[in-house]
């Protein structure tokens, strides 16, 4: 049977979710808002306070499907799955590989070009399709980004391509206000920030790439990999390097196009964002 990789996403607090035979049902307090199969469904991410019974957990794991809880800016608290995939003999190569300063290299590399080139991309498309007064500023950007790609292909070694790739960022953040066809001059961005964002389209980015890495990490999962040992992400605590590695590659791809599509159809406003008294936006 065909599975479809959709990704059940729960927003609404007091959801209930159970088992309905080979189904998810879905229900607020005694209504049923929503019915399932569980051969249509990828996964379940849980963004605000909702139960899950234990017989849909085990349904979950029986059929492959995970079950994350997140915190509604996309924090990661917590991730229920069945029996692990993948084997040993893979993950002691990812680790070896880890400790070789030339097998990182090789793989950053390939993280970074892919990086930079999809961002370039989505300048170059922005200014095929919405050519206008701005196109002048992008397709300057763009030309960085070429030179940032032969500079990444280049580089001999981790930090001095980590300094290429936070130089590539820095200019593609510097011109994404031309990429949003609104008239709201609220939804503008000054450059990247983060922990907190300090407008909208940064807590939109940031809710986008937690979502993104919450998907990288359950791939790595899913085939046996260690998503905390990375290359281009150095080691720590607590960090997914490996799933951070993977999503810079899909930032652009996903994260920032979704932005750029809700915000430029107008389908999300600036009304829609909270400003706490430090300054931190939040999305509502």
């Amino acid at each position: 049977m065909k599975t479809h990789l959709n990704t059940l996403f729960v927003t609404s607090d007091g959801t209930y979710l159970g088992k309905e035979g080979e189904a998810v049902s879905v229900k607020q307090g005694e209504e049923r808002t929503l019915r399932v199969p569980i051969h249509m469904i990828e996964s379940i991410v849980c963004l605000a306070r909702a139960t899950v019974s234990p017989h849909l957990m085990a349904l979950c794991a029986a059929r492959g499907v995970s079950i994350t809880f997140l915190e509604p800016t996309g924090r990661f608290h917590a991730r229920v799955e069945g029996r692990g995939g993948g084997n040993v003999l893979l993950r002691k190569d990812q680790f070896r590989a880890s400790e070789d300063t030339l097998r990182t290299l090789e793989f950053s590399r390939a993280f970074v070009q892919a990086k930079i080139h999809n961002s370039r991309i989505l300048i170059t498309r922005a200014i095929r399709d919405h050519g206008d007064t701005s196109a002048g500023e992008l397709e300057s950007v763009a030309g960085v980004l070429s030179g940032c790609l032969r500079r990444a292909t280049a580089a001999k070694e981790i930090n001095e391509l980590r300094g290429v790739e936070g130089e590539a960022a820095r200019h593609y953040f510097s011109v994404f206000s031309h990429l949003i066809r609104s008239d709201d001059d609220l939804l503008r961005m000054d450059g990247r920030n983060r922990r907190p964002p300090r407008d909208p389209i940064n807590a939109m980015l940031s809710f986008g790439y937690a979502l993104l890495a919450s998907d990288t990490r359950s791939a790595c999962e899913t085939v046996g990999l260690d998503p905390q040992v990375g290359f281009l992400h150095a080691d720590r605590p607590g960090r997914v390097g490996l799933a951070l590695d993977l999503a810079e590659d899909l930032r652009s791809v996903l994260a920032d196009r979704v932005v750029l599509s809700l915000l430029n159809r107008q389908q999300i406003t600036s009304d829609q964002f909270e400003t706490d008294a430090g300054g931190a936006v939040r999305m509502g």
